[in-house]
C-alpha cells in the first residue's frame, strides 16, 4: 500500500487549521484540535498525520475482509 500523499495545511490567524487533499478541503479544525494536530504533525510524518485526523486512509484489512464468507458472492 502507498504511503499517503497530496495532503496541505494551512494555518490561520483565529488558531484554525483547514487541512486539504489534492485542493479540496477535508476538514477544518479549531481550538485544542488543531492545537493538538499541530504538535503531532510537529512530531511525526505530516501526510499519515493529515491522513488520520481527515479519515482518508486505509486500515490494512481489506484484503482480509474480502475473503470472509460474509463477503464471498
Amino acid at each position: 500500500m502507498p504511503p499517503p500523499h497530496g495532503f496541505t495545511y494551512e494555518t490561520h490567524r483565529d488558531g484554525s487549521v483547514r487541512i486539504t487533499h489534492h485542493g479540496h478541503t477535508a476538514t477544518t479544525l479549531r481550538g485544542p484540535r488543531a492545537e493538538t494536530f499541530l504538535t503531532e504533525v510537529a512530531n511525526g510524518d505530516a501526510q499519515l498525520v493529515m491522513a488520520r485526523w481527515t479519515g482518508n486512509y486505509r486500515r490494512g484489512t481489506e484484503r482480509t475482509a474480502r475473503a470472509h464468507p460474509r463477503n464471498r458472492r
